[in-house]
C-alpha cells in the first residue's frame, strides 16, 4: 500500500444485508453513453486515447433516493474489429488510487490482452473523478506526528470531506457493487480482472459476491481475504531492506564498492538522530527546495525502496554518500516518493477502507510489538492508524469479508519474492481457496510484478485460455533484478 502514515478508523458493522442487498443482481441500467477522452498517469507524463463517461450511483445503497454520486468510467476499445465479448476490468492499488491514472501509467503492460479485448476502469468511489474524498495538503516538519497532530488533521479532513460526502460509505464491498453495476451498464455478460495490491482485496470481493460474472483474475501482489493488510508492515519491511543489504554483500562488486549497507544504513541512523540534515534540491520549478531530512523521513525512503527493484539497486549507493555527508541523494528520493505516491492517493477514501477492513483486525501481540520495536519502522505505523482510526467514521464492511475465499475461477497470482508489503507467503494462502490456480514467485523483485519483462505476455496468453494449465512462464526464469549503482552513473561494467 503506498502511505507511510495513513488516516483510518474503526470498525461499526452494519451487517451482511446492508452490504450485499444487490449481492446478485445488478439493477438494471440504459447503456452508459461514452464519449472520447484521455487518461494521463499520476505525474501528467503518459496518455492513452479512451472512451469515457459517467454513472450515477447511490451513496448509500439502502437509500437509493437520497444523494448519488458519479463514479467515472473509461473504456480502451479493443484494438482489432474482432473483439472478445470479455473485457478486462483493471483495478487499482492504494486503497485510493484511481485506475485511469494507474493504467496510464501501465498500459504497454497490457497491450497484448489490449489487442481483442476491451480495458475497463472505473475509479472506485472516493478516488479521483468519483466523488474523491481528498484530504488536502497536510502540515509537518519531517517528524513522527503527536496524537494531537493527528487528531488535528483528522478532524480539519473531516469538515472539508463533510461538504460533499458521507465517508462510511466508502468501503470495499460497496464498491464492488458499483463495479457490477458498470459491467451490467456497459452490457457485459462476463468479465476478466486484474488487481494490483488493493486491487486484489477488489477483486476477490467481487469474485466473492458475484462469481459467475467472472471468467479469470489476476492477483498481482496478493492480498488474501483472511489478511488484515498492514498488521506486520514493520516486520515485513524491516525483513525487506535486509535482504537488499544482503543481496550487496554477495554481489562482488556492491561488496567491495560500499562493504556491508546495513553498517551504513546503521551510522546514518546515529547522524540523523543527532542532527537532522538540512538540504536543499531542486524544485520542480526550478527554484530550489529546503527540506529537513530527519530519521523519519529516511524510513520513508527505506520502506519504499524495497518496493521496486530501481529503487533497490540506489540503495547502498545513496547511504554511502549520506554516511559521508551527503545527504541530497537520499532527500531525493524523499522528495520524489512525496510527489508520486502524495498525489496519487485520495487519503481520505484510503481512511475508511483501512480502518472499517483492516486495523480492527490486526489483533497484535505484545511479543509481536516487541519485534515491531527493533524494526526501523518501529511501532508508530500502527500507532498512528489506531489513533486516527479512533476519530474517523464507521464504514459498513459485510460478516464474511475476511472470510476465506472458495472459487472456480481460474486464477493468475503474481509475487515479488523480496516484496516489503505483501510476500509470497500471502499468494500462497490466497491460492489455496482457488481450485485453478498458479501462484509465481519472481525471486529479488518487490511490489508489483505487473511491468516486469515478458509479464505482459504470461497474463496474455492466461487470459485468452482461462486456464493455468500449461501457461508457458518460461521467460521468467531469466528475471534479475536491476544491477546495484555504483556511481550515480550506473552499475559497472
Amino acid at each position: 500500500m503506498t502511505r507511510t502514515v495513513r488516516m483510518a478508523i474503526v470498525l461499526l458493522s452494519l451487517g451482511l444485508a446492508a452490504v450485499s442487498a444487490a449481492g446478485h443482481a445488478a439493477p438494471a441500467h440504459r447503456p452508459l453513453p461514452l464519449k472520447p477522452c484521455e487518461l494521463r498517469s499520476a505525474g501528467g507524463l503518459s496518455l492513452v486515447k479512451a472512451r469515457c463517461g459517467h454513472l450515477s450511483v447511490p451513496e448509500d445503497p439502502a437509500r437509493p433516493a437520497a444523494r448519488q454520486i458519479s463514479l467515472t468510467v473509461a473504456v480502451v476499445p479493443a484494438i482489432s474489429t474482432v473483439r472478445r465479448p470479455d473485457p478486462l476490468f483493471v483495478l487499482a492499488g492504494g486503497p485510493g488510487e484511481a485506475a485511469t491514472a494507474f493504467y496510464a501509467s501501465v498500459a504497454s503492460a497490457f497491450a497484448r490482452i489490449h489487442r481483442d479485448r476491451d480495458i475497463v476502469l472505473v475509479n472506485q468511489r472516493g478516488t479521483a473523478g468519483s466523488n474523491a474524498l481528498e484530504c488536502g495538503p497536510g502540515t509537518g516538519e519531517g517528524g513522527p506526528p503527536t496524537p494531537a497532530q493527528i487528531a488535528a488533521e483528522t478532524e480539519r479532513c473531516l469538515r472539508r470531506l463533510r461538504k460533499h460526502a458521507r465517508v462510511r460509505f466508502y468501503t470495499t464491498d460497496l464498491a464492488v457493487q458499483d463495479l457490477d453495476r458498470v459491467r451490467a451498464a456497459l452490457g457485459y455478460r462476463r468479465i476478466n480482472l486484474y488487481g494490483s495490491s488493493y486491487g486484489t482485496v477488489v477483486a476477490q470481493a467481487y469474485i466473492r459476491r458475484y462469481p459467475s460474472r467472472v471468467r479469470s483474475v489476476i492477483l498481482d501482489g496478493v492480498v488474501p481475504p483472511q489478511v488484515a493488510i498492514g498488521a506486520m508492515s514493520s516486520i515485513d519491511a524491516q525483513r525487506a531492506v535486509l535482504r537488499i543489504f544482503a543481496a550487496c554483500v554477495r554481489s562482488g562488486a556492491c561488496r567491495a564498492r560500499f562493504g556491508n549497507p546495513q553498517q551504513l544504513y546503521r551510522r546514518v541512523r546515529r547522524a540523523l538522530a543527532a542532527h537532522p540534515a538540512p538540504v536543499t534540491l531542486a524544485g520542480r520549478d526550478g527554484k530550489p527546495r529546503r527540506l529537513k531530512f530527519t530519521n523519519y523521513r529516511l524510513a520513508q525512503v527505506l520502506r519504499l525502496a524495497s518496493y521496486t527493484p530501481a529503487l533497490a539497486a540506489l540503495l547502498p549507493l545513496d547511504l554511502h554518500e549520506a554516511a559521508a555527508g551527503d545527504f541530497a541523494p537520499l532527500a531525493g528520493q524523499f522528495a520524489l516518493i512525496d510527489r508520486v505516491y502524495g498525489n496519487a492517493i485520495a487519503d481520505g477514501m484510503n481512511n475508511t477502507v483501512v480502518c472499517s477492513e483492516d486495523v480492527p483486525f490486526f489483533h497484535i501481540t505484545a511479543a509481536q510489538r516487541v519485534r515491531m520495536r527493533r524494526t526501523f519502522l518501529g511501532t508508530a505505523p500502527i500507532d498512528d492508524l489506531e489513533e486516527l482510526c479512533r476519530l474517523w467514521p464507521h464504514g459498513p464492511v459485510g460478516a464474511d469479508f475476511h472470510a476465506p475465499l472458495h472459487s472456480d475461477v481460474p486464477a493468475l497470482l503474481l509475487s515479488g519474492g523480496d516484496d516489503p508489503i505483501t510476500p509470497p507467503r500471502y499468494a500462497a494462502e490466497a491460492a489455496r481457496g482457488f481450485t485453478h490456480s498458479l501462484s509465481l514467485v519472481i525471486p529479488g523483485f518487490g511490489h508489483g510484478q505487473l511491468m516486469d519483462p515478458c509479464m505482459g505476455r504470461v497474463m496474455a496468453q492466461f487470459v485468452r485460455r482461462a486456464s493455468v494449465a500449461g501457461l508457458d512462464t518460461e521467460c521468467l526464469r531469466n528475471l534479475r533484478p536491476m544491477p546495484f549503482f555504483l556511481t550515480p552513473n550506473g552499475p559497472g561494467p
